[in-house]
C-alpha cells in the first residue's frame, strides 16, 4: 500500500488505495492497532475521492450546452 500523501493523490489513485484498504480490513487478519491505521487512512482517502467527485461535478455544471447538443462553451474558468 502506499505512503503517498492523500490530498496529492489522483482520484483513480486514491479509489485504487481506498479498495486495498477496504479489502485487508474485510479480510479481517490484520492486528487491531493496523486496523485502526488503515481505518484511519481510508477515512482520508473516502474525504478526498468525495472532495474530487465534488468538484468534477461543479466543472461539469458549469457546461452550457449548445441547441445541437454539443458543449458550447462554459461558464466558469478558474482552476482550469
Amino acid at each position: 500500500m502506499s505512503e503517498n500523501k492523500v490530498e496529492d493523490m489522483s482520484f483513480e489513485q486514491a479509489m485504487t488505495e481506498l479498495d486495498q484498504v477496504v479489502s485487508k480490513l474485510e479480510r479481517g487478519d490484520v492486528a487491531l492497532e493496523d486496523s485502526i491505521t488503515l481505518y484511519e487512512r481510508g477515512a482520508k482517502l473516502k474525504a478526498h475521492c468525495e472532495a474530487k467527485l465534488k468538484e468534477a461535478e461543479e466543472k461539469v455544471e458549469k457546461i452550457t450546452i449548445g441547441p445541437d447538443g454539443q458543449a458550447a462553451g462554459t461558464t466558469k474558468t478558474e482552476g482550469l
